[in-house]
């Protein structure tokens, strides 16, 4: 098992395959790397590296860091990029993920060749006075409140409404142990989707981005994953009108095309 050691814990990551272009996958909220086995087989039959990461307070990474902020979990990539001397880098965050790619990607400037956001909840979350996408801060509350209150069984709702498409029970179960398994601390990184504003960042990055809308997202309303074609000349949508939230799970192969193309065009 291997961690980078930080300041006040340790996070666990993996490394497979030893390709020239390294894609380091990012999970969403209270999941774990794990989410991402599929895609890591895949892009490992092609020839690429393949590192995954699990957030702070999430997976093999330890519970009970002081700092569990967007940012923070952002500098623990930086790090890790910097611990395994990757200079060819695509980032991927699948759902808050997405947002801790973006603040890694704007961080790791050319070491960033390209950046892949699935379903992400970037650049805001909940809708702001001037742009008026995604959930309300009432709706947000709600979610914190929810967790804090009864945390077992709101997972359990959550983990079921994950996916659009019917995935079985088995899948919603296990989805709903690994959330189960995260620190309930963990909300604190939750709760920072509601003042998050990434839009001058996002804006701003030069690398080539790939943003994936899952048209049947109940979690990341999908103008906001097309919000990021929109306003950065580099970027490019990709439309699944009938997934859910996790089109690596719900659209496998459509998604796995996608992606594949996205590296093959970078330089």
């Amino acid at each position: 098992m291997a961690y980078l050691q930080r300041d006040d814990g340790n996070v666990y990551f993996e490394d497979h395959g030893s390709g020239e272009r390294t894609m380091l996958l990012l999970h969403g909220w209270g999941m774990s790397l794990r989410v991402w086995d599929a895609t890591l087989l895949a892009l490992l039959d092609k020839g690429y590296r393949v590192v995954l990461m699990d957030h702070r307070g999430c997976g093999g990474s330890d519970k009970d860091f002081a700092d569990m902020s967007i940012e923070a979990i952002a500098g623990d990539v930086v790090a890790l990029v910097g611990q395994l001397a990757l200079n060819r880098v695509v980032l991927n965050g699948w759902s808050l993920g997405g947002a801790v790619a973006v603040a890694a990607a704007a961080q790791l400037g050319e070491r960033c060749e390209g950046l892949v956001l699935t379903c992400a909840a970037s650049p805001i979350y909940v809708q702001k006075p001037d742009l008026a996408l995604g959930g309300t801060p009432e709706d947000m509350a709600a979610t914190v409140q929810g967790l804090s209150e009864d945390r077992i069984t709101f997972l359990h709702g959550l983990s079921r409404a994950v996916c659009a498409k019917p995935v079985g029970e088995a899948l919603e179960h296990w989805m709903w142990r690994v959330f189960t398994e995260a620190s309930p601390r963990a909300i604190a990184t939750l709760a920072e989707l509601g003042p998050l504003d990434q839009r001058a960042v996002l804006a701003g990055l030069s690398m080539p981005i790939l943003s994936y809308v899952g048209g049947q997202d109940g979690f990341v309303a999908p103008p906001i994953c097309r919000w990021v074609a929109d306003n950065n000349p580099n970027a490019r949508a990709v439309e699944l009108p009938d997934c859910g939230h996790a089109p690596f799970i719900e659209e496998r192969e459509r998604y796995l095309e996608e992606l594949l193309a996205f590296l093959g065009s970078l330089s």
